[in-house]
């Protein structure tokens, strides 16, 4: 077999961290509560290591993507939040590694389109929510 072959360049082709991450993510939101590593890794049944999906998790838990609770000698894996959330929280994560987060946020608002104009500006014109600042 020659090193290009196109199904081993499929079978072998490295992910991305976050293309992992939304992976187990993904399963973890199908889940009917709190899973286990192995399940996860079951689920996504790509040959990943289980060591590979306990590194992700441990990632996701830094990120505060997920929360987990002991369940036995184990540990049991829940989401934080749903899609949007996290990418909320991605959103934040990157404006606060900013210095400049006027010109940062500058530049977002005049990106954006007529429609997410409009939708941003309806929701900073509502009341905020009890215990918000």
């Amino acid at each position: 077999m020659v090193e290009g072959d196109q199904g081993r360049g499929q079978r072998h082709r490295r992910r991305g961290q976050g293309e992992l991450e939304a992976l187990v993510l993904s399963a973890l939101r199908e889940a009917d509560g709190p899973a286990t590593a192995g399940w996860v890794q079951a689920r996504l049944g790509q040959n990943l290591a289980y060591t590979t999906v306990i590194t992700i998790l441990t990632r996701l838990l830094a990120k505060g993507a997920v929360t987990r609770e002991r369940a036995g000698r184990s540990f049991a894996w829940t989401p934080a939040s749903d899609h949007a959330g996290l990418a909320a929280h991605r959103m934040r994560r990157v404006l606060d590694a900013e210095s400049d987060r006027e010109a940062v946020l500058a530049s977002f608002v005049t990106g954006l389109g007529p429609d997410d104009e409009r939708l941003l500006r309806e929701l900073l014109g509502q009341p905020r929510g009890d215990g918000e600042d």
